[in-house]
């Protein structure tokens, strides 16, 4: 299934903490969209969803639904900060091709 870095947990719980409503985990879905066809998407989350597949990482859940989890296999996960900025990056093997920004891929 999908993978978080330490670097990626630790920003997720800091999210997590600083949000103003209570959140249960860290939504990561695939939508369609973007320059190459699929792009990624991530919401603080409220409840699960009785379809939703749920990965922990100590305090860090993870709910991925039906659509999103073959997308989302073998996928690494990782925070990046850098001068330049910072956010969340995705190694994803099951990707053919992806925009020169790297937002979006298809698969």
């Amino acid at each position: 299934m999908l993978k978080l870095t330490p670097s990626a947990i630790s920003a997720v719980e800091k999210f997590i903490l600083a949000s103003q409503v209570p959140a249960v985990g860290l939504r990561i879905a695939i939508s369609g969209g973007g320059c190459a066809g699929f792009q990624y998407g991530l919401s603080l989350e409220q409840s699960i969803n009785e379809d939703d597949t749920v990965v922990e990482y100590g305090a860090v859940s993870l709910l991925v639904d039906p659509f999103s989890a073959p997308l989302l296999e073998g996928v690494t996960v990782d925070f990046i900060e850098s001068l330049k900025g910072s956010g969340f990056k995705f190694v994803n093997p099951n990707v053919s091709s992806s925009c020169a920004c790297g937002s979006s891929f298809s698969a």
